[in-house]
């Protein structure tokens, strides 16, 4: 402590990422057993991560698989629809990207999309819309009944945390390729992104596939509770002797429930 005094460390700040770092390495231990568990039952494992833009999605996901198998672990990130896709059925080209037996795959956003950002940016037709969000339980349901497990996370942030977090991109070289024309947008319609992401919650939240919120205004406990939610709700190999609590901490992730008031 004397040498990161000596050295102008914040020693408070230093034992709260040591501490952080400590538990993170726990967890992704549980996700490596986890992830074997998967691979030797053949089981289907997808993992949406959704919110606003700058909420931590991206960061949470590289977590989650830094240490697992690449052959059987993967992230799905998908650009926009080409030509030939916008005629296609509209979860075509997600269904494509689905885990094969054995397999874990994070979505680094989702068909969820159309649910939120292509309607507050005009990228699909009030047609478009409705039909998918008609569609969107049938299609999971169809997944659920098939013997995928998928989990829906949602992170959630506060208006000024997104701003404070879209200025640390425009002025750090390394993230500044984060930054695009739907985040500039992204404060200007806060209340019209609000309104359609309660739309959605109301609409797809179901007993088979439901929507779990992480509030993610503090990055670190984001990440660490989005992996301990994950672990507590599927089964694998161990589990009873994990290395790491698997409680997630209520007051950072809980369940959506349609009473309750608007998150963001």
């Amino acid at each position: 402590m004397q040498l990161l005094a000596t050295k102008n460390v914040n020693v408070e700040k230093a034992l709260i990422k040591l501490r952080y770092e400590q538990e993170l390495e726990r967890l992704q231990i549980e996700l490596v057993r986890l992830q074997r568990s998967v691979q030797l039952s053949g089981r289907r494992v997808a993992v949406i991560v959704e919110g606003r833009d700058a909420a931590g999605k991206g960061g949470t996901i590289r977590r989650f698989i830094e240490h697992l198998n690449p052959r059987s672990a993967r992230i799905v990130a998908l650009t926009k629809p080409t030509e030939v896709q916008k005629g296609q059925w509209y979860f075509q080209r997600y269904t494509e990207h689905l885990p094969d037996p054995g397999e874990m795959v994070f979505f680094d956003r989702s068909w969820y999309n159309r649910a939120v950002v292509e309607p507050v940016m005009n990228f699909c037709t009030k047609k478009e819309y409705r039909i998918f969000m008609q569609q969107v339980p049938e299609f999971e349901h169809m997944l659920y009944e098939d013997g995928l497990e998928l989990v829906k996370f949602w992170f959630s942030i506060g208006k000024q945390v997104q701003e404070d977090r879209f200025v640390s991109r425009r002025v750090n070289p390394l993230k500044q390729w984060k930054i695009s024309p739907v985040d500039e947008k992204a404060q200007e319609n806060w209340e019209l992104y609000t309104k359609y992401k309660e739309d959605m919650f109301s609409k797809t939240h179901t007993s088979y596939s439901p929507w779990i919120i992480v509030k993610a205004n503090d990055k670190k406990k984001a990440r660490l509770e989005s992996m301990r939610y994950l672990l507590s709700t599927l089964d694998y190999d161990g589990k009873e002797n994990a290395g790491a609590s698997l409680a997630p901490d209520p007051d950072v992730v809980l369940r959506y429930h349609r009473s309750g008031n608007s998150l963001d």
